[in-house]
């Protein structure tokens, strides 16, 4: 069963479209993804503003940084 993860991105942030496009078909088959809004937190916006989107590993704390591509996320996730 793979990791839960988070997407962090923001509202209106085409780069984040792009990441949940990449992430759906893997959804699709069981990834748990929780998105994740930086804006709801300040510490959030220090940490991810200019990185956006990440996907984190619940599990281990890892993260992905954009671009990834669908190879990229199942080896990250392995």
């Amino acid at each position: 069963m793979p990791p839960e993860c988070q997407l962090f991105g923001t509202l209106g942030c085409h780069l984040c479209e792009f990441a949940e496009a990449e992430l759906m078909p893997l959804v699709e088959h069981g990834l748990l993804v929780e998105l994740v809004d930086i804006a709801e937190r300040e510490d959030w916006v220090e940490d991810y503003g200019l990185r956006i989107p990440v996907l984190r590993r619940l599990d281990t704390g890892a993260e992905l940084d954009w671009p990834f591509d669908t190879d990229q996320i199942v080896a990250f996730l392995r």
